[in-house]
């Protein structure tokens, strides 16, 4: 077994697609749209979803506003260099809400996000790469 994907419902489907892929690095894996049930799936990932994890982003046309509740947490996402990432990211207009640093009582260096919907994505640095 192992986890295929997750699923966002997004409420501008442009943005998210520059987000993911623009800032965050993804790729758009593959598109496709149900014009009787008037939704689109744009799925997302770093790896072909024959081997990797992706996220599913869901534009479901007309009334497309949601409350994301207190029960989503984050996903996470592993980065090269945090700092150059999150530079980038705000420099292109990211909201990088929590700046890297050392996660509280340890030495892993993180820093949060939000996408253009609000989700927050966490950001880990590799450590097997020194700064």
């Amino acid at each position: 077994m192992r986890m295929l994907h997750t699923m966002l419902r997004v409420e501008n489907l442009e943005a998210s697609l520059h987000f993911y892929t623009s800032l965050m690095g993804m790729r758009l894996l593959r598109q496709s749209e149900n014009k009787e049930y008037e939704y689109t799936l744009a799925f997302v990932g770093y790896g072909d979803e024959a081997d990797s994890t992706v996220l599913e982003l869901t534009y479901n046309w007309g009334d497309n506003s949601y409350d994301k509740g207190n029960a989503y947490g984050h996903i996470a996402i592993e980065v090269d260099d945090i700092y150059q990432f999150c530079e980038n990211l705000e420099a292109n207009g990211a909201d990088v809400y929590r700046k890297p640093g050392p996660v509280k009582g340890g030495s892993t260096v993180i820093a949060f996000v939000r996408d253009p919907d609000g989700y927050a994505i966490e950001l880990i640095q590799n450590k097997s790469i020194s700064l």
